[in-house]
């Protein structure tokens, strides 16, 4: 590959990068099937940047337990979620600055481990499915979760979003939704009524964005 081809993919990322870290997922899925195949052809070639081979491992249970393969489409792992969460940690300590995201994901990778080992004697990757969710219930939800787990819902709540992210910004999640940008539409008909309708009832509730918070409309 020439360093101009280099170059060229490099601007993709970063382009995909700074649309993700502006919207929500399922928008920035709609920003363009060309950043999605920029993704799928990144992974091709990756190489990790932050992982290890057992955090490795860990994230690509994990992002699977997030969003299996079922009927309709492929799995996290199978649409380059790893590659991106990796790649994304990286972009946003040399934006940032600081370690602080890749440090909450890192310990958060540590603590499930812990919590495995401590209570079925074996790593979270091992982990039978069911005693993996046993873990991932604990700190699923912040209000269903004990004080002792609070910080470890941060951290997972954290992974779920860029879970999502990296997904639906991939040619298998684009596929998933469906996308259906750049097709000629005879008639617009507006929102479908159940659609809309849904819409509108969590705007009422207020939307819970990528941070986290909850934003009123």
């Amino acid at each position: 590959m020439g360093e101009n081809q280099k170059e060229q993919g490099a601007v993709s990322r970063r382009e995909l990068f700074q649309v993700l870290g502006t919207a929500p997922a399922l928008a920035a899925a709609t920003a363009g099937s060309g950043l999605a195949q920029s993704q799928e052809a990144h992974q091709k070639t990756y190489q990790r940047k932050l992982f290890d081979e057992h955090q490795w491992r860990t994230v690509r249970v994990l992002s699977d337990l997030i969003i299996p393969a079922d009927d309709r489409s492929g799995s996290a792992t199978q649409a380059g979620v790893p590659e991106f969460i990796d790649d994304w940690l990286n972009f946003r300590k040399q934006e940032d600055g600081n370690d602080d995201l890749s440090a909450q994901v890192l310990g958060g990778l540590a603590w499930l481990d812990r919590e495995s080992l401590r209570l079925f004697e074996k790593s979270f990757a091992d982990a039978a499915d069911a005693q993996q969710k046993q873990i991932l219930d604990r700190i699923a939800w912040l209000g269903r979760a004990a004080a002792e787990d609070q910080r470890w819902v941060a951290f997972f709540n954290k992974f779920r979003d860029l879970t999502l992210n990296g997904f639906f910004s991939s040619k298998i999640g684009v596929g998933d939704l469906p996308y259906l940008g750049n097709t000629a539409v005879a008639e617009w008909k507006g929102c479908e009524p159940d659609v809309w309708a849904r819409i509108e009832e969590r705007m009422k509730n207020g939307y819970k964005g990528l941070g986290g918070e909850v934003k009123p409309f």
